[in-house]
C-alpha cells in the first residue's frame, strides 16, 4: 500500500467516525438541554377579569413606567392574576365603592420569581439610576435593600398580593409614558407627578419614600381622607394592608403562605382549566 493510499484510508476512517457521533438519535441527547416546559399557575388561581371585569386593570410591569425602567421578567400580559378568595375579595370591596362613585384600579397582582430575581439585579446595578428622578428621589440606590424597598422574596409571588388605588368614574384615560421624556418626583403635587386617573394619594405608585406610608403624618386632607377610604374598604373585605405602602394589600388568610410560585403572568398560565 503506497503512503498515499495509507493517508486517504485514514481519512475516509475518521470522517466515518465523525458521521456516527452527528447521527446519535434524539434520545442520546442529555435531558438537561432540552427545553423545560413552563410551570402552570395551580387551580385556585384565577384571571381578577374572570372575577369581576370592573376593576380597571393598569399592569405596569408590562410596561416601562416602573422604578426599573423596562418590561420586568415573567410580565408576557397585561393580566391580573390572584388566588381566588383575593379575586372574589376585592369584588366585595368593587361592589361597595361602585355605589359611592369609585372604582379600584390594580397595578401588580401576582408576581413571579423571576420578576423579583429581576428586581434584585436592578438593585445591585448602582449604575442604572434611570428612574431615580421619579420613584426614589430622595433615597440613595445603595440603601434599597437595607431600608426595605427591595427584597428577594415577595409576598406578591404567593398569590395573595396586590397593588391598588381608587379611581373616580367616570375614569379619564391615562395617557401613556414615553421612555425618556422628563421625570417628575413621585411625591410631587399631583398636577406636576406623571398624570394618573387615580385619586390624589398623596405620592404616585411605587414611591420609595417614606410619604408612602399609609399613615404617614405629613398626608392630610383629601389625601388621608383617599388613603383611609380604600384601606377601610379593603380590610373589610379582608384585605390588610402594608403599614409602609399606601397601594399594597394581602388577603388573610393566605392560601399559599410559604409558597412563592414562578409560573409567567400570561392567559396561558390559567389555560386548561375546566
Amino acid at each position: 500500500m503506497t503512503r498515499l493510499s495509507a493517508a486517504l484510508r485514514g481519512l475516509a476512517t475518521a470522517f466515518a467516525a465523525l458521521l456516527a457521533v452527528t447521527a446519535l438519535p434524539a434520545a442520546a441527547v442529555p435531558a438537561t438541554a432540552q427545553a423545560r416546559p413552563e410551570p402552570k399557575a395551580p387551580s385556585d388561581f384565577v384571571a381578577l377579569r374572570s372575577v369581576d371585569a370592573t376593576i380597571i386593570e393598569e399592569m405596569r410591569y408590562v410596561t416601562a413606567h416602573n422604578f426599573v425602567g423596562e418590561r420586568v421578567d415573567g410580565y408576557r400580559q397585561p393580566l391580573c392574576i390572584l388566588t381566588r378568595p383575593a379575586a372574589e375579595a376585592l369584588h366585595r370591596a368593587q361592589t361597595r365603592l361602585l355605589r359611592q362613585g369609585y372604582s379600584l384600579k390594580v397595578y401588580d397582582c401576582y408576581r413571579p420569581q423571576r420578576a423579583v430575581d429581576h428586581f434584585v439585579r436592578w438593585a445591585e446595578d448602582l449604575d442604572d439610576q434611570d428612574m431615580k428622578a421619579e420613584f426614589y428621589p430622595d433615597v440613595d440606590k445603595t440603601r434599597l435593600f437595607a431600608d426595605g424597598y427591595i427584597a428577594e422574596k415577595s409576598g406578591h409571588s404567593r398569590g395573595s398580593t396586590v397593588d391598588l388605588t381608587l379611581v373616580r368614574l367616570p375614569a379619564r384615560p391615562t395617557r401613556p409614558y414615553h421612555p425618556g421624556q422628563p421625570l417628575v418626583p413621585c411625591f410631587a403635587p399631583q398636577d406636576e407627578r406623571f398624570p394618573d386617573n387615580s385619586v390624589d394619594m398623596g405620592t404616585g405608585y411605587d414611591c420609595f419614600d417614606t410619604r408612602s406610608h399609609t399613615l404617614d403624618p405629613r398626608i392630610q386632607g383629601v389625601q388621608r381622607a383617599n388613603r383611609l377610604l380604600l384601606k377601610d374598604t379593603l380590610e373589610d373585605a379582608g384585605l390588610v394592608n402594608l403599614p409602609e405602602e399606601w397601594w399594597h394589600f394581602t388577603y388573610k388568610p393566605e392560601s399559599h403562605p410559604d409558597t412563592y410560585f414562578d409560573f409567567p403572568v400570561s392567559a396561558k398560565s390559567l389555560a386548561g382549566r375546566r
